[in-house]
């Protein structure tokens, strides 16, 4: 096409199509869908533009110290009302798109960029979990409060407690005892938490320096900086007997503690390769596998035709368990010690 293009300038544009063979429909078609460029030309000012230094002092009323964080509208009222008119709203906004200050120019409250909380846990109590969840009652607006610490590698509940109300005293008193009934050592736990009046009460905060354990916060407004309590909840709301109501504070006691041996005995969790928390929290994980895998291999043995994809394999336990894996790297590539 740019033969034909160099040709045209000679000669007609039917008889540069022939001399090239080139159609003068897909010649046409060519040229419609990559037109040549036009030079640009210099736009004249209109006579009724603002000069250079009208400009200036419409820029300067701006940023002056009474209109600074006010907005154009505002500025045009204020000035109308004082008897003055440099120029239209749209034309301070233009000039303020020129020196890139287009946005809020009120001043407004800033929150701080919070961290994404990146945790890792390679086995039991190194990481907890824990939350309150309510329970409701059945008169209205009424409400049960149910503690809940969670270790995050095993799933394992090490301790839970129900109260008529949230309050960091109560959850500092369920932190100390499970620390002793699972013999925490200092600076060997961390516990992550939502940023609810409790978990960042100064109770809590003091009993942790007192422990020597470290402190990890969800995000605002972020739920799955939380995702292993989030789950937990599910879990204990989502089985056949939970009520929609708790008739008593004792029918909902009555419940927790029959849900939560359960759920740590019984309660075989997919993500911890179908065994109980309270098998891999104690470390008998490697013997239930063993004997899972010694009874299919009896299996396959028995009857090798049945498996049609070879000698079937349990499930792994995960050699390591994330809060927010790091988004540069996979579990795969993180080397876990």
């Amino acid at each position: 096409m740019d033969a034909v293009e160099q040709l045209e300038s000679e000669v007609s544009t039917v008889a540069a199509c022939d001399a090239m063979g080139v159609s003068r429909s897909s010649f046409y078609r060519c040229r419609r869908s990559s037109p040549p460029p036009r030079p640009l030309k210099a736009r004249p000012k209109p006579e009724r533009a603002l000069s250079s230094e009208e400009r200036q002092n419409v820029l300067d009323v701006m940023h002056s110290s009474q209109f600074v964080d006010k907005s154009p509208y505002e500025i045009f009222a204020t000035l109308l009302d004082e008897g003055v008119h440099h120029c239209s709203v749209r034309t301070m906004y233009r000039f303020l798109e020129q020196e890139e200050e287009v946005r809020e120019r009120r001043d407004q409250c800033r929150r701080p960029a919070y961290a994404k909380p990146e945790l890792l846990a390679t086995g039991p109590n190194q990481v907890w979990s824990w939350d309150i969840t309510k329970l409701r009652a059945a008169q209205k607006w009424t409400y049960y409060y149910l503690y809940v610490l969670l270790d995050i590698y095993s799933r394992y509940v090490v301790g839970w407690m129900l109260a008529h109300r949230e309050d960091g005293e109560l959850a500092a008193e369920l932190f100390r005892a499970s620390c002793e009934s699972e013999k925490i050592e200092p600076n060997q736990l961390t516990v992550h938490a939502d940023r609810g009046s409790a978990a960042t009460s100064k109770t809590l905060a003091q009993l942790f320096v007192d422990l020597a354990l470290d402190r990890s916060h969800s995000r605002p407004y972020v739920s799955n900086d939380n995702p292993f309590s989030e789950a937990q909840f599910k879990t204990l709301k989502y089985q056949p007997g939970y009520p929609d109501r708790f008739g008593s504070y004792e029918h909902a006691l009555s419940y927790s503690r029959k849900f939560f041996p359960w759920y740590n005995t019984e309660h075989h969790h997919s993500g911890i390769a179908f065994l109980t928390p309270e098998v891999v929290h104690h470390g008998r994980a490697d013997i239930v596998l063993a004997e899972r895998q010694r009874v299919l291999g009896l299996a396959y043995a028995n009857n090798p035709g049945r498996f049609v994809n070879g000698q079937p394999r349990v499930p792994a336990l995960p050699q390591g368990v994330w809060i927010n894996p790091p988004e540069d790297k996979t579990r795969k590539e993180i080397t876990l010690h």
